[in-house]
């Protein structure tokens, strides 16, 4: 069956498929849906991924809206990443794979 009328496909969903195309990004997500997470947690449960390579993912889906950075003021300071809203929605479709 073919479509005479197909829609173009949406910019959004555009953007969400160039973004989970990256390699280690729906791993990343899936990990991070369990709440707050930290770099080294995300090395171990993201095992095999060089820690340039996780960072370098972990900054993509800060800048995508997907994750929030959040610098935690202890001694000594450290990060947390948590999934946003759009995180979150990406996560349910990530979970439904």
């Amino acid at each position: 069956m073919r479509c005479r009328s197909c829609k173009p496909v949406p910019e959004e969903v555009r953007r969400a498929a160039d973004l989970l195309e990256r390699r280690y990004a729906i791993t990343i997500l899936w990990a991070s849906s369990s709440g707050a997470v930290r770099f080294n947690e995300f090395k171990q449960a993201v095992s095999g991924v060089p820690p340039r390579t996780l960072s370098e993912r972990l900054r993509e889906l800060e800048q995508a809206g997907v994750l929030e950075r959040r610098v935690v003021d202890a001694s000594p300071p450290y990060a947390e990443y948590r999934l946003t809203d759009r995180g979150r929605q990406l996560a349910s479709v990530v979970r439904a794979l």
